[in-house]
């Protein structure tokens, strides 16, 4: 991990991982703000997955959040048919959080340690046969309509691009993700992921 650097935080319930892609809706003044100066700067935020609250805050609720979260920059921005601003983010460096607070605007800030290795550019990790079951499965993934509206951009012959990507589309719950991306070492969350894969098999 790298020197601590301050980022704006965005909670939300899902999981997201380096080269991900997720489309919000942004509707909060405080995050319409924020929206704006990222596009002004060309900077980011950090996505987190809730533990506690709602993605909306209010008076009645509090925020609680995983330490462990995705940096992420707006590649896509327009006005939805619903008049909100819609946007497409898309995450490029794991990071874990060091201290959070709330700014005056409502926005969560933070001070953060970037991953040096888990990151979009990372050293490729190459592929040998043993995985050509699972990089079947996320071709097949990839190919669900939804999947191919996101034009991801994954390199099959990647153990990053593998886990990260399998990561985010098998069927798990959002705590079992959040459990993938806290973890450093590739092999291990590919190992986990092959676990759930073939609990979600023997359930079926």
């Amino acid at each position: 991990m790298t020197q601590l650097q301050q980022i704006p935080l965005f909670p939300l319930s899902v999981v997201m991982f380096p080269r991900g892609k997720q489309e919000l809706q942004i509707f909060e003044r405080r995050y319409i703000d924020l929206v704006s100066q990222c596009l002004r700067s060309d900077s980011g935020f950090g996505i987190c997955l809730l533990k506690a609250g709602e993605e909306t805050l209010s008076r009645q609720s509090a925020q609680t959040i995983h330490r462990t979260g995705t940096y992420a920059r707006i590649v896509d921005w327009d006005q939805l048919d619903n008049g909100l601003l819609g946007i497409t983010v898309e995450g490029l460096v794991k990071f874990k959080i060091d201290d959070c607070w709330p700014s005056d605007s409502g926005v969560l800030q933070a001070k953060v340690a970037f991953s040096a290795a888990e990151k979009v550019g990372a050293e490729r990790i190459e592929l040998d046969e043993d995985f050509a079951a699972l990089v079947d499965l996320l071709r097949n993934l990839e190919s669900h309509p939804l999947v191919e509206n996101q034009k991801l951009q994954i390199d099959y012959n990647n153990l990053w691009d593998l886990g990260w990507r399998l990561a985010e589309m098998i069927p798990i719950e959002q705590e079992q993700k959040q459990a993938l991306l806290d973890l450093d070492d590739p092999w291990e969350r590919i190992e986990r992921i092959e676990k759930l894969v073939a609990d979600l098999a023997t359930r079926d």
